[in-house]
């Protein structure tokens, strides 16, 4: 199943994370792509919103990984590891560096969100999300969900009605 979605402004894009970050769950995998722009990040705070984690998330491009635990105040119950790939793009083999992250270590007991991921880190769970984000003339973004492997077109279907266009 693939879902798209239009993101007319950020507060919309947060307020899709937040309802996405509702459905994920330890062990989830969701590998963001797009171009700079695109909304990749500003999508990863409404997730962390939507998980109740602790930590202000900004852009992992520099450290490549951060790990957001979950604040009991906000309900959260679940670890967020935001990773950014981007960086590793250049190397030989970028898959060779993911591992050296110890991502796979995490993935089990963690949400695990990376941006530039897609066919770098998709060997590190059974099944994932995958999130193409796109950026438009008009400056408003879309993203485009595609779950491959385990329930998530299920857990996709569940996605407000009013926040999910062109099923």
């Amino acid at each position: 199943m693939t879902v798209r979605v239009r993101l007319t402004a950020l507060a919309d894009t947060h307020a899709f994370g937040r309802q996405l970050g509702r459905l994920l769950r330890p062990g989830d995998l969701v590998v963001l792509a797009g171009p700079l722009g695109a909304g990749k990040t500003a999508l990863v705070q409404g997730i962390g919103s939507g998980l109740g984690v602790r930590g202000d998330i900004t852009s992992p491009t520099f450290v490549i990984a951060r790990v957001h635990p979950p604040d009991a105040a906000l309900g959260g119950t679940s670890t967020l590891v935001h990773a950014d790939a981007y960086r590793l793009g250049d190397a030989p083999d970028p898959r060779a560096e993911i591992d050296d992250l110890d991502l796979d270590a995490d993935v089990d007991r963690a949400v695990t969100v990376v941006e530039w991921g897609e066919g770098m880190v998709e060997q590190l769970a059974d099944a994932h999300l995958l999130v193409r984000m796109h950026r438009h003339d008009d400056d408003s973004r879309s993203a485009e969900l595609t779950g491959v492997g385990a329930d998530w077109a299920e857990r996709l279907a569940m996605l407000d009605g009013d926040v999910v266009a062109g099923r």
